[in-house]
């Protein structure tokens, strides 16, 4: 995997959920879950949202080059060596010859994973390269066949899995495929060249298949698509109908044949805004690769890991936070010192992040988080809420007031809660020195769901409507919240169902003119929009700019309001003949005649 490669986004799942059935009038689909109910997705998806933060695991035999071919260091993710070096099938394979895990410790393994607070893992079954961690009768490239181990890795890391309770998901680079006839992504060795189709049907489903089937009922629980790049509408079909062989099975949306799966999977980085409507998963190194590379020693910082999870959780996200094992089977001391450090502070302080929902506040008067048990959830009772305040930094005068009608029936740290803290309506008193310096969460329960006020955007003294794109909410899939160089704008819009909107309140209803800030790179152009704002209506096309990051204002037309109050206003995209429909910054309302 690696970041340019991989803007379709993780997943997982409640195993034995019974797969909905087809009426009689309901047309045939290869995936399991396209007549779900609500209810029964809540069911299925209820162990992944309550789980929150898991591992990734980036193994094969691009651990044996570790970076470096040929006497040169090959840039790019320590996986990707083999597409960066533009190395012959031929020659990558022998690389498998000196993959010999001897150190591999399944068991160990698990449990760092648990030390650290994870509730699941993910591991490459079979990567881009084309190599398979597990005994497989489709093809000899593979861990038993091809190497001196000669064993499945992922038959003992079921077994531990199971033993420790942690969830195990598979990881099957489905469209690119390096050393298979037909695999997509290999442009420089023509013994590699085929039918897509062919490789489609000899390879991925049969290997998908036995995945699927070879590790035991619960196992695996996410399966975890890549790269969609040539995965049309019926070779994506062909694999989405495998599901049907694992009821109540998760996966993403990274498949492709527009199967949008059951997650968004931001990698590398942690949506502003999260994903309305569709639960999501970032996907983050801990240096600057995956796979493992020798010398990359870029390590992020204990405080930062652990400040991206709780910034995830305060968004509703989860958290997939990978390694990548040497070709001795070991962690790298680093990856561990830094899990097991992540652990200490989930220990004293998990409670705030598993089973949480995001924060109701779309600003915090501190510098910090914050996370939600709402009522009933999480053991609450049904009329109570708990807010985790997650304080990076002692706010000045040491107080917080929260935004919202509830007052606070109480307040303490979540790790010392016999000591209570001072309370004053919607204000708590922090004690003199915070009890943690990367993150003390501060527990504050209230009764009833959270009461933050009215999030309408009103009209300025001279009438006119600012609408900008941090104060947005995003509906759909691709489409986010990007802050480029502190001037946020909503990029990413590669489908045509998404749709931005934000509530406004009119107070002086009339006519008014419509400006657009957007950016549109060559070749997207012409992608045409509709502005709903109740009953009135604007369509717009989009022109072409120098690129995604040149911004100008353009009019695109009279909008007439003719009745104040409150209402939503939606900026619906009608086609999308390019690459996106558009980099949006802001909108504005002017009024006309004055």
């Amino acid at each position: 995997m690696q970041r340019r490669t991989c803007r379709f986004l993780l997943a997982a799942c409640m195993l034995g959920t019974a797969i909905p059935r087809l009426t009689a009038e309901e047309p045939a689909s290869p995936d399991p879950y396209a007549h779900e109910t609500p209810a029964q997705r809540d069911a299925r998806m209820q162990w992944w949202r309550e789980a929150k933060f898991g591992m990734f695991i980036h193994w094969g035999v691009y651990a044996v080059p570790a970076g470096t071919y040929d006497g040169r260091q090959i840039g790019g993710a320590g996986e990707w060596i083999m597409h960066q070096g533009q190395i012959p099938c031929a020659r990558y394979q022998q690389y498998a010859q000196q993959f010999n895990p001897v150190k591999y410790d399944p068991d160990a393994w698990v449990r760092l994973a648990k030390e650290a607070g994870m509730k699941y893992i993910v591991i490459t079954s079979k990567h881009h390269d084309g190599f398979g961690l597990f005994d497989s009768a489709v093809t000899d490239w593979n861990v038993v066949k091809a190497t001196p181990y000669g064993k499945d890795l992922l038959k003992p890391l079921a077994a531990a899995c199971r033993k420790h309770g942690i969830k195990l998901g598979f990881y099957y680079s489905q469209c690119q495929d390096w050393n298979h006839k037909g695999g997509s992504g290999n442009g420089w060795d023509q013994t590699q060249h085929g039918d897509m189709d062919a490789y489609v049907r000899d390879i991925a489903v049969p290997q998908v298949r036995e995945i699927l089937t070879k590790y035991g009922a619960d196992t695996p629980a996410v399966l975890w698509w890549d790269t969609p790049w040539s995965m049309n509408r019926p070779r994506a079909a062909a694999l989405i109908e495998l599901l049907k062989l694992k009821p109540g099975i998760i996966h993403n949306n990274r498949l492709g044949g527009d199967f949008k799966g059951d997650t968004e999977t931001p990698e590398q980085e942690i949506p502003a805004t999260g994903f309305k409507g569709r639960d999501w998963e970032t996907c983050m190194t801990m240096n600057g690769t995956w796979g493992f590379k020798s010398y990359d020693h870029g390590w992020k910082s204990t405080e930062s890991l652990i400040r991206m999870l709780v910034d995830i959780a305060s968004k509703g996200g989860n958290y997939l936070l990978n390694v990548g094992p040497t070709a001795e089977g070991e962690i790298p001391p680093p990856s561990i010192e830094r899990l097991r450090q992540v652990g200490q502070w989930m220990k004293v302080n998990g409670t705030a992040i598993y089973g949480t929902q995001a924060s109701p506040f779309k600003k915090l008067p501190f510098n910090g988080r914050c996370t939600l048990l709402r009522p009933g959830s999480g053991g609450q009772a049904a009329k109570a809420s708990k807010l985790f305040l997650h304080v990076f930094a002692r706010p000045a005068g040491g107080t917080i007031t929260l935004p919202m009608a509830n007052k606070i029936t109480k307040a303490y740290l979540l790790a010392d809660r016999k000591t209570a803290l001072q309370v004053a309506d919607k204000t708590i008193t922090l004690p003199e020195q915070l009890a943690d310096p990367v993150a003390t969460v501060v527990v504050a329960e209230i009764q009833g769901a959270p009461e933050v006020g009215d999030a309408s955007v009103g009209q300025a003294a001279d009438g006119s409507l600012t609408l900008l794109a941090a104060e947005a909410d995003i509906v759909g899939g691709t489409a986010r919240l990007v802050d480029a160089g502190g001037k946020p704008n909503i990029g990413f819009w590669m489908d045509a169902g998404d749709t931005v909107q934000w509530p406004v309140n009119i107070t002086r209803p009339g006519a008014f003119t419509v400006e657009l800030t957007i950016a549109c790179n060559p070749g997207s152009e012409n992608s045409e929009y509709e502005i709903i704002a109740g009953e009135a209506k604007l369509t717009g096309k989009v022109a072409a700019t120098k690129d995604w990051n040149d911004y100008t204002t353009v009019a695109v037309g009279t909008l007439r309001l003719a009745k104040a109050g409150k209402l939503t206003l939606i900026i619906k995209p009608l086609s999308k003949p390019g690459q996106g429909v558009m980099n949006l910054r802001q909108l504005k309302l002017a009024p006309q005649g004055g």
